[in-house]
């Protein structure tokens, strides 16, 4: 069975103000080209549909044609909900969508039952695990602790019940949207810890023959049966040196596994670009740039004058400017930068908690409340996201 792993579309979403809406139209487009001319099978989409739980009108409209086109070829189309996504609005018509081979997996009650699809071989059991937030599903899993690892390890062995009750030789794909150890993240997707723990382990999902993630922006190979497609376009700066792609994957008769990758369309280049104002006008070693969207930071130890309209001469789709001015060893803001550099919200209180009480840090009782607090800001914001 050939299938098309795809994920994070984010549709609707700008990137530093620009809108991508005829890039990711752009996508769509070369999606169904390369459904058809490469006789895929069944599409996945492994979370993130949409960029926020109310999109826009024109994303909505995009997203509505690209299923009329895939139902229209005839090709099955798996998809799940992200953490980005409204699992009740992307779920609304799932079982009326789904007469047209369209689908939606958005319920976590649901996740141990599978699209069942069939090649020469026999069935393919396909398993949507959507974005499962912790505090959300606990009690539908009855985890023993509101994780990632313990609600997504809930599920796994829902589903791993439900396969050994299908007839032997039953092949079977998971798609999930989670964060995996061992995944190399961007600075485009949202934040997921909990507990001070974003990542679950890949032997979650042991026991099936491919796993499709979601959720980071990187296409990756975890191990040649975890594998994240990544998004289709860049969504931030970090991602200039990102490849962007889609999965094909060869599913054999007896879940052997090989995967392509199959370029996507860059609507335009991006770039980093770093030293004083003067340099960046002056260096010839930058014009290959000059098409580009830029990111440029500054290091000027002055912030020069007008220098965004100033790059913008030689870089006319620059759209990032960051200052970050050089500084001696003993400079009290590049010592404070540097000691925030790579910490997290936890370490972070916990290190104010040791200033202000005279370098005594949190005990274990005031560390789980802290993290308890940072816990449930972000609950919070999860829970505005998706509740209509």
């Amino acid at each position: 069975m050939r299938i098309l792993h795809t994920s994070d579309w984010h549709l609707g979403r700008s990137f530093h103000r620009v809108g991508l809406l005829d890039a990711q139209a752009a996508f769509l487009d070369h999606l169904v080209a390369t459904v058809q001319e490469r006789a895929v099978d069944v599409v996945l989409v492994a979370g993130d549909v949409y960029d926020r739980a109310v999109p826009p009108l024109s994303a909505v409209e995009l997203f509505d044609r690209a299923l009329h086109r895939l139902a229209g070829a005839g090709v099955p189309t798996v998809m799940i909900s992200g953490n980005h996504d409204s699992a009740r609005r992307l779920g609304v018509g799932a079982g009326l969508i789904g007469r047209a081979g369209i689908h939606l997996r958005t319920d976590p009650a649901d996740c141990a039952t599978p699209v069942l699809l069939a090649d020469g071989h026999g069935d393919v059991a396909f398993y949507g695990l959507p974005y499962l937030e912790p505090a959300l599903v606990r009690d539908e899993f009855r985890a023993a602790k509101a994780g990632h690892e313990a609600v997504l390890g809930a599920a796994m062995r829902r589903v791993r019940a439900d396969l050994a009750a299908r007839p032997a030789g039953t092949r079977s794909v998971v798609l999930a949207h989670a964060f995996v150890t061992g995944g190399e993240p961007s600075e485009s997707e949202r934040d997921i810890t909990v507990g001070g723990v974003a990542s679950v382990p890949a032997g979650v999902f042991d026991g099936v023959d491919y796993v499709a993630l979601g959720h980071l922006h990187g296409a990756q190979t975890l191990d040649d049966r975890v594998r994240y497609s990544g998004s289709p376009l860049a969504y931030s700066f970090s991602e200039t040196t990102h490849r962007k792609t889609m999965w094909l994957v060869e599913l054999g008769a007896r879940g052997a596994i090989e995967a392509e990758r199959i370029d996507c369309p860059v609507p335009r280049a991006l770039a980093r670009i770093r030293g004083r104002l003067e340099e960046l006008l002056a260096d010839p070693g930058l014009a290959r740039h000059e098409d580009a969207w830029v990111e440029a930071t500054l290091t000027d130890p002055a912030r020069p004058h007008e220098p965004m309209a100033r790059l913008a001469e030689r870089f006319p789709h620059v759209l990032s400017l960051v200052f970050d001015p050089e500084r001696g060893q003993d400079d009290p803001l590049a010592s404070y930068a540097r000691r925030l550099a790579g910490r997290t919200d936890q370490q972070i209180a916990e290190d104010f908690v040791a200033h202000v009480r005279g370098g005594c840090g949190p005990d274990e009782r005031e560390g789980a409340v802290l993290r308890a607090a940072l816990d449930a800001v972000r609950v919070e914001a999860a829970v505005r996201e998706v509740t209509p």
